[in-house]
């Protein structure tokens, strides 16, 4: 089994990140090759790189760090979810990435981008480069959602997606499985 770890990367009061990881992840329970978890960058509320070693060294000093590399280092693969700002990614998401480095190593990871015409797609791009630093493989696989109100519940909030959404995230978890057995030699 595939422990998944599903990023919710916006930590804005207003974000609709959350409920577009709630739909992901209940396409992604049919499928019994995965262990689920929602992470919420929100909810774990790291400190901005506060740790005074590299993270290469894995000597953390703060619980909320100690929380994070645990919680990084049970997974095999992550899912991405991820809005564009001002053409680039969360900084909650990149100082999540950056308080690590050998919790990521050899772990697949891909991408639920959303947002207006662009879909997230360029936090998609900067992302991919700091993960591969981190030896991260980010799939190529994801699904991207381009005007995404369009495609939000408007009495519940939910996010509701939609076939062709459905049919992509499908795809991308069977590439995530394929990708986090290969490289759970690398990690042995």
């Amino acid at each position: 089994m595939v422990k998944l770890g599903v990023i919710v990367a916006s930590v804005r009061e207003t974000r609709v990140g959350l409920p577009i990881a709630e739909w992901f992840i209940r396409v992604a329970a049919a499928n019994p090759a995965f262990e689920i978890t929602l992470i919420d960058l929100k909810t774990i509320n790291l400190p901005m790189l506060s740790e005074p070693d590299h993270p290469r060294l894995k000597k953390y000093t703060h619980p909320e760090t100690q929380a994070w590399s645990a919680t990084v280092a049970a997974h095999d693969a992550f899912v991405i979810v991820t809005p564009e700002y001002n053409h680039g990614a969360p900084p909650a998401l990149i100082n999540a990435l950056d308080q690590l480095y050998q919790e990521w190593n050899y772990k697949p990871a891909g991408f639920v981008s959303y947002g207006g015409v662009s879909a997230g797609l360029r936090s998609v791009a900067m992302t991919k480069s700091i993960l591969t630093t981190l030896k991260v493989v980010p799939i190529v696989e994801a699904v991207a959602i381009p005007n995404f109100p369009t495609l939000m519940d408007k009495d519940t909030g939910q996010f509701i997606g939609s076939e062709g959404l459905d049919k992509s995230a499908l795809g991308m978890l069977k590439e995530l499985a394929r990708w986090a057995s290969a490289l759970r030699t690398l990690r042995a």
